[in-house]
């Protein structure tokens, strides 16, 4: 149901030369978005759509480019107070999300430099 808002919400993507992209070329997403009306969203604003296809299409395609998003997602699992989010304050949230971020750049940093 919020599928269009999250792609309306999408920040425009900076640093490269010219005027900013407002949305992404090309969508990828997993069987649960397999809707027509999801596929209508992505056309209507000019963005490719890579939506797997229940029952039809193997997740194992769509995996090369999930993985990152799972990753992620395990690297925030790492810290405990992020597994759930248990804070009641926005604020509070966000800079715990913050700080977890500046922590796994910084493991990648000291890792391959």
């Amino acid at each position: 149901m919020l599928f269009e808002d999250l792609i309306d919400a999408v920040q425009p993507v900076g640093g490269l030369p010219g005027r900013p992209r407002k949305r992404p070329d090309k969508v990828h997403a997993d069987k649960g978005y397999d809707y027509e009306k999801c596929r209508r969203a992505l056309r209507q604003r000019g963005i490719q759509s890579r939506i797997a296809r229940r029952g039809v299409e193997s997740s194992e395609r769509l995996g090369r480019h999930r993985w990152v998003v799972e990753r992620t997602h395990a690297w925030f699992a790492g810290f405990g107070k992020l597994r759930i989010r248990f804070e009641r304050q926005l604020g509070t949230h966000l800079a715990l999300l913050k700080l977890a971020c500046a922590i796994i750049c910084l493991r990648f940093v000291e890792r391959y430099c």
